[in-house]
C-alpha cells in the first residue's frame, strides 16, 4: 500500500484514502480491505488533526474519509462501501438479491454503525480507561468520550449490547456452517464477512507480526470483562483469521 503526504495527495487523480496512523482501526482497517478485495487502485494519506488544510479537504476530523476525482469526501461506512461496489462491481460484496442486500445492510450497520459492536467496544474502552479498569488511557479516554458521546453510567449498557451482538454474530455463522458455508451470507465472501474480520481488532488484536502496534493500545484493544470473553465465541476469530488467510492483506500496513 502507497502512503503518500496530504499535499500530494490532494493533487493525483484516482481514488485517495485518509487513514488514522499506525492504529489497527477497524474503520479504516475495513476500508482497506474492500478495496484489496475489489483491486482498486488508491493511495492512502495518514491522518493528522493538526493539520487544517487536510481537515478542510476531506471535511472532518477522523478517518477513514475516501475522496474520488473530484467528488465531495465519504466518511460513512456504507458511504464508503457503495463507492468500491460503482468502481469495481466485481467481486461484489452486497448480495445481488434485494432480501440479501437487505441482510448484508443490516448486519454491517450492527458491526460498523452508531451503537455497532464497534462503536459500543470504543465507549466500554472509554469507561474503562475512565474507571481506572484498563482501557483507553485517560487523556484519550476523554478525547473519544467527547466525540462519541460517552455519559457516566452507560457502561452496563454497552456491555450487555457487546454480548448481544457478540451472539447474534457467532449464532450466524453457526447456522450458515450447517449449511456448508464459512460466510456469513450465502457461499461468497460479502462485506459482512470484511467488517467482521477486521473488527475482531476491538475485541483480540491480530498477533505482533502480522499487527504492529503500540502495546498500551494492544492491551486496551483487548481489555475485556468476563462476561465478553464468554460472549466472544472461538468460531468468530476462526472467522476472522481464514478471512484475513483467504482474502486480505498481511501484515497490515498502518
Amino acid at each position: 500500500m502507497e502512503f503518500v503526504e496530504f499535499e500530494a495527495a490532494r493533487e493525483r487523480a484516482g481514488l485517495r484514502l485518509v487513514v488514522v496512523p499506525r492504529v489497527p482501526s477497524p474503520w479504516g482497517e475495513a476500508a482497506k480491505g474492500l478495496l484489496h478485495v475489489k483491486k482498486i487502485p488508491f493511495v492512502a494519506v495518514r491522518l493528522d488533526l493538526g493539520n487544517a488544510e487536510l481537515r478542510d479537504w476531506i471535511g472532518q476530523a477522523s478517518a477513514p474519509v475516501a475522496i474520488y476525482e473530484n467528488e465531495a469526501p465519504r466518511g460513512g461506512w456504507a458511504e464508503i462501501l457503495l463507492l468500491c461496489e460503482r468502481l469495481a462491481p466485481q467481486p461484489r460484496l452486497l448480495p445481488e438479491s434485494a432480501e440479501d442486500r437487505a441482510l448484508c445492510f443490516g448486519l454491517c450497520h450492527e458491526i460498523c454503525g452508531e451503537m455497532g459492536l464497534g462503536w459500543c467496544r470504543r465507549l466500554t474502552g472509554v469507561a474503562a480507561g475512565l474507571e481506572g479498569r484498563g482501557g483507553f488511557a485517560p487523556p484519550v479516554a476523554r478525547y473519544l468520550g467527547d466525540k462519541y458521546g460517552y455519559r457516566e453510567g452507560i457502561g452496563a449498557e454497552l456491555g450487555r449490547r457487546v454480548g448481544e451482538l457478540l451472539g447474534m454474530l457467532s449464532a450466524r455463522l453457526k447456522a450458515q456452517g450447517q449449511q456448508g458455508s464459512g460466510y456469513y451470507i450465502g457461499d461468497a465472501l460479502t462485506a459482512v464477512d470484511v467488517y467482521s474480520a477486521t473488527f475482531m481488532a476491538l475485541l483480540q488484536p491480530l498477533p505482533p507480526e502480522q499487527c504492529p502496534m503500540p502495546e498500551p493500545l494492544r492491551a486496551a484493544f483487548g481489555n475485556l470483562d468476563q462476561a465478553t470473553q464468554q460472549a466472544l465465541d472461538p468460531i468468530l476469530l476462526e472467522h476472522r483469521d481464514r478471512i484475513y488467510a483467504e482474502h486480505l492483506a498481511l501484515p497490515l500496513s498502518l
